[in-house]
């Protein structure tokens, strides 16, 4: 439950690739401290794995060991701040999300990730407990809105989901944040591989009592579920199990307001505010 162990042996790396770029180029650390513009001390933590890397450091090497050393240490960057933003127990399910050829979630305590906006997983993760420093709050908003990029990434994934009216009346962050978040709701359905349905406050025969479930068809066409609980989470493959997640989804979906009324609803909702 902790990202510590993963994130310093993914440090390690990132600092050894940066040794051999810049040892193939024939710079010493001290050279190369001198064309980034950061210190020799530094430049040497960060080939040791002891810090992390700032943003502007593939730029400017690049300006010392060429192109091919920027994309090499971007790609490698971007990887670093998803294993510093999502948590070590989630990772697993994230590299499942990138691949589905089709993906459902049904939400019962926040905006599920794939649809929050900046402004709302920050406030989220501002109220964390323990606190967090502003530094991992940023790591975690970064990778939250990467994750984001799957929806407009893969066009031919069938994304949905099915969110407990009651989030959005909750105002996590403020009525700011939740025009927000209806504004980017009401955008994401308008894309024809998403689908969103809200669950209205009073529905009798709602079947979600047992909580949030997310589910992904594999390309294979084999189903994987995912739930979560206080810092932990389960990845579910049993077949009887899944039978039971696809029939419960299926039942949400029914329960739910339909994809037009639940525009309509987020309409009046946003215009509430």
């Amino acid at each position: 439950m902790t990202t510590e162990p993963e994130l310093s042996d993914s440090l390690r790396t990132f600092g050894a690739v940066l040794k051999a770029l810049r040892e193939t180029s024939g710079l010493t650390q001290e050279e190369f401290a001198t064309r980034v513009r950061y210190s020799a001390a530094y430049v040497a933590k960060i080939e040791q794995g002891k810090r992390f890397p700032p943003d502007k450091l593939p730029e400017r090497a690049g300006e010392a060991l060429g192109q091919v050393a920027t994309k090499v240490l971007e790609a490698a960057l971007r990887s670093l701040r998803r294993k510093a933003g999502l948590a070590s127990w989630f990772r697993q399910w994230a590299g499942i999300e990138e691949e589905a050829v089709s993906l459902y979630a049904y939400e019962c305590r926040a905006i599920p990730g794939l649809l929050q906006t900046e402004a709302y997983a920050r406030a989220v993760f501002e109220r964390n407990l323990p606190p967090l420093t502003d530094e991992q709050i940023q790591r975690q908003v970064e990778a939250r809105l990467e994750r984001q990029a799957l929806i407009v990434r893969r066009p031919n994934t069938a994304f949905s989901f099915v969110v407990e009216q009651s989030i959005l009346e909750r105002r996590v962050g403020g009525n700011t944040v939740t025009r927000g978040v209806i504004d980017h709701m009401l955008t994401a359905s308008q894309r024809h591989n998403v689908e969103i349905q809200l669950m209205p406050l009073r529905q009798e025969d709602h079947c979600g009592v047992e909580g949030q479930m997310y589910l992904a068809e594999t390309p294979s066409h084999e189903w994987i579920g995912y739930t979560e609980g206080q810092r932990s989470s389960n990845l579910i493959t049993a077949p009887n199990d899944l039978s039971v997640l696809l029939q419960r989804y299926g039942k949400l979906r029914s329960q739910a307001l339909d994809c037009r009324a639940t525009v309509s609803l987020l309409e009046r909702m946003r215009g509430a505010l």
